[in-house]
């Protein structure tokens, strides 16, 4: 079956365009010229891949980004927002409410399909059958579930692959860079700063009341998944 995509988008050449680019590529598309209308679709059927542009009638997509978030049956659906705005404080905004990747405009369709690709990858795992633990913390990378201490976490395809990166490596420090290659991938060019925001993601999402930072900042450096008690920066 075709992947599916649902395009959110209220410019209608762009919809056009975009839409003969990726049915060309093999996906499926559907698409919503507004907020409210791209909720209900989104309600409706779950596509494997949600392309959001920032700015768009009755919802904007930063309040969608929020509300996908929130809802378990969506929670882990890959999203990818379009923006015209080119500030980087815009830009960790729309990490920061849950998009996994952006794309400012003006842009080509072959640099949104490539950023569809590498999105897609990093939120479908490989391994038929291997589930990783360590800190309390279970990953089973068939069924894409998380756990800790029996608790389950809900993360987003890029704190997935994130956190998979982290318990494959436990201990270990890494720079932004380092994270940057193995978790985005050499084929992109994604900010440092992207780190960070998706950092802050994945702290907030495994560490509950009363449970300790597992995620070790190493000033200068970078970070690590440590369960040893010193050293939280």
């Amino acid at each position: 079956m075709k992947p599916h995509i649902l395009l959110i988008e209220d410019e209608s050449s762009l919809v056009e365009l975009l839409r003969y680019n990726l049915e060309k590529e093999g996906y499926r598309v559907t698409a919503a010229n507004d907020g409210e209308e791209g909720l209900a679709m989104l309600n409706e059927q779950k596509p494997d891949l949600l392309v959001l542009d920032w700015m768009l009638p009755h919802v904007s997509g930063i309040e969608i980004c929020r509300q996908i978030r929130r809802k378990s049956g969506l929670r882990d659906l890959p999203v990818i927002m379009l923006t015209a705005r080119g500030e980087e404080a815009d830009r960790v905004r729309g990490l920061e409410v849950g998009a996994d990747d952006y794309v400012t405009k003006p842009f080509s369709p072959s640099e949104l399909i490539a950023r569809i690709r590498a999105v897609m990858r990093r939120a479908r795992p490989t391994a038929a059958d291997e589930v990783l633990t360590y800190g309390g913390i279970v990953m089973d990378l068939a069924s894409h579930r998380v756990l800790r201490n029996g608790r389950h976490i809900h993360l987003g395809p890029t704190e997935f692959r994130l956190m998979r990166f982290f318990l494959e490596r436990p201990g270990r420090v890494f720079t932004r860079e380092q994270l940057l290659d193995g978790v985005w991938g050499r084929d992109l060019y994604v900010e440092p700063r992207t780190v960070d925001v998706h950092i802050r993601r994945l702290r907030k999402a495994i560490n509950g009341d009363g449970e300790r930072d597992l995620i070790r900042t190493v000033r200068s450096a970078g970070y690590a998944l440590d369960d040893q008690p010193d050293g939280n920066g």
